[in-house]
């Protein structure tokens, strides 16, 4: 068994103690090795004069590469404070000696994941760090909720429009005026496409420098954000920043978008839904309909058409529809 013996002490002044300097510790330890049977020194790993509080530490990096190249068996500490003092970056270093095999021992606290009780107390220890992990996300959650509730913006890139100045959305005049040109744009054409036309053709480009999506300017116009509301967990909340736009120009949106959905309902299976994709550029075919006009009124043409021309543009891909 290949055992890797790691030692640490946090000061310089510490590490020249004669009782607690890290070969100190190494030589308690090689008695324990010596004592086991079957069990080598494969390496000594020396972190003298670093804390415990992180893992930024060089020897300590070396024994994680070396033990995920799979040349350790057994890890070696005198104490476990030795490794970590943080219970946050324990419960990490277990999980990645769990991963690879690797046990874990602490020659003066009993702590021995080679055993059935060191086992036992390890899977105990990996339970109480993945309930703490989900408190925290729990605790996370209800303080986003408690923020939405007040109307405060959660954090995170701020939607096109705005900027975050102190954790506050504060509309940006020139996106503004982007995100109204949008909307209006919108429902006086009823048309995303021409909502991109024109984008194009004023050459407005996004906070990246480059031309809108399609799909990024359907997300603009669903976002309730521009009438001062925030959407956290499924629900609207009433948003403490200023609004873009008027409620009337976005309910106009709004209720526009739900006509085209009831307008393009296929009550039609489509047998390769989902299956196949665009031979040029990789994108997914959907399925679509187009209407022509017939000698008995209109004829409906059902087809598959690559979603690149659709979230971009209509150049984009030679394969435009099957």
């Amino acid at each position: 068994m290949n055992c890797a013996i790691y030692t640490r002490v946090s000061t310089d002044t510490q590490a020249e103690k004669e009782f607690s300097s890290c070969e100190a510790q190494e030589e308690k330890i090689r008695a324990f090795i010596k004592s086991q049977n079957n069990w080598e020194v494969f390496k000594v790993y020396s972190d003298p004069g670093y804390t415990g509080a992180n893992l930024n530490r060089s020897a300590l990096q070396e024994l994680l590469e070396d033990i995920r190249q799979g040349k350790i068996n057994i890890v070696l500490v005198y104490k476990i404070d030795r490794l970590t003092r943080s219970p946050k970056d324990f419960y990490y270093l277990i999980e990645i000696f769990e991963k690879y095999k690797v046990d874990f021992v602490s020659i003066t606290e009993r702590f021995d994941t080679s055993t059935p009780a060191g086992r036992l107390l390890r899977n105990i220890t990996l339970t109480f760090a993945q309930f703490e992990r989900e408190l925290a996300n729990e605790k996370t959650k209800d303080k986003m909720l408690e923020r939405a509730e007040k109307g405060l913006w959660n954090g995170g890139i701020p939607p096109f429009g705005y900027r975050a100045v102190n954790k506050k959305l504060i509309p940006d005049e020139r996106e503004s005026e982007i995100v109204r040109l949008i909307f209006e744009t919108y429902v006086e054409t009823g048309s995303i496409a021409e909502v991109y036309n024109t984008l194009k053709e004023r050459n407005i480009l996004n906070r990246h420098g480059k031309i809108f999506t399609k799909s990024s300017i359907k997300n603009i116009l669903s976002n309730p954000v521009y009438i001062g509301k925030l959407k956290y967990a499924g629900k609207i909340y009433n948003g403490l920043h200023q609004p873009i736009i008027s409620e009337l120009l976005f309910n106009g949106a709004q209720e526009l978008h739900k006509k085209k959905i009831r307008k393009m309902k296929l009550f039609r299976n489509y047998l390769f839904a989902g299956l196949i994709t665009c031979e040029e550029c990789g994108s997914k075919m959907t399925p679509t309909y187009t209407n022509k006009k017939a000698k008995r009124g209109r004829k409906r043409y059902f087809y598959y058409r690559c979603t690149s021309t659709i979230k971009r543009d209509w150049q984009v891909c030679t394969i435009r529809q099957v």
